[in-house]
């Protein structure tokens, strides 16, 4: 017993354990990436992640790294998963026009095809988020009145409690959603592109962001029956609106009045 005692008190016991710690914990991760990285891209065939990885050496290597590992010029890919190349490029964003405070929205510069495998081939890279699955996407099966209240909630302080967008500090903005598709609205919500939060499974489920998509295509597509809606940015533009173009009118009959009576 003493001597156990003594083995247990032994300056080196302790960096053992530590050393075991860390092999079963790096042990255990290893094993959840591999898993993770091949339920990612299950739906991706091998000719597809090579495909991708010829259109990624061709287009993206220069600013990215050759192997995704990042560059001064731009963030390391590895882990971003395929939904975020997905969007970025989907949309024009990237490849990136010109510097600036955030990526424009431009004309694709690859079809649908092209994007998927650049996609497959940076989601095959690690463990990140993937292709949303289609029965998320349909508006028709959410609840836009749910979609409403999780809308003002998390996203409305930006995007304006209609999705008409608005301006951000430093010449950034939130863009205008009534015009984006089901895909990439989803896409934006998991990878947070830009200036905007990641809203993973734990933060908004798969239900909710059909919620909140539901609800962006029911205000963006209902008539205003007020009239014109001026931009949808709600009582301060209205009011700047009767504001300008009131006390003008009233100036202007003032002026008027005043030029008959002489």
């Amino acid at each position: 017993m003493k001597l156990l005692a003594d083995r247990r008190r032994h300056p080196m016991a302790l960096v053992v354990l530590l050393l075991v710690g860390l092999l079963l914990t790096g042990g255990a991760y290893a094993l959840f990436t591999q898993t993770s990285s091949a339920n990612a891209s299950t739906a991706a065939s091998a000719s597809d992640i090579e495909e991708g990885k010829k259109l990624f050496a061709a287009n993206c290597a220069t600013c990215h790294g050759l192997n995704a590992e990042g560059s001064k010029a731009g963030p390391g890919l590895i882990g971003v998963g395929a939904a975020a190349v997905d969007f970025q490029v989907g949309t024009g964003r990237m490849p990136l026009q010109a510097n600036g405070p955030q990526a424009r929205v431009k004309e694709p510069q690859f079809n649908d095809e092209q994007t998927a495998q650049l996609a497959a081939y940076v989601g095959s890279l690690g463990p990140g988020p993937a292709i949303p699955e289609a029965q998320y996407l349909d508006p028709k099966k959410g609840d836009p009145a749910a979609g409403g209240g999780l809308f003002r909630t998390n996203c409305a302080m930006c995007h304006n409690v209609v999705g008409a967008g608005g301006a951000l500090t430093r010449g950034k903005y939130a863009p205008n959603l009534s015009e984006v598709s089901p895909k990439h609205l989803y896409q934006a919500m998991q990878t947070g592109p830009q200036n905007m939060p990641i809203f993973n499974d734990a933060n908004l489920t798969p239900e909710d962001k059909r919620d909140i998509i539901s609800y962006i295509r029911e205000v963006s597509e209902n008539p205003s029956p007020g009239g014109f809606k001026l931009g949808s940015l709600g009582p301060v533009a209205e009011g700047l609106f009767i504001w300008f173009f009131g006390l003008a009118a009233v100036i202007g009959i003032t002026v008027w009045l005043s030029s008959r009576a002489k």
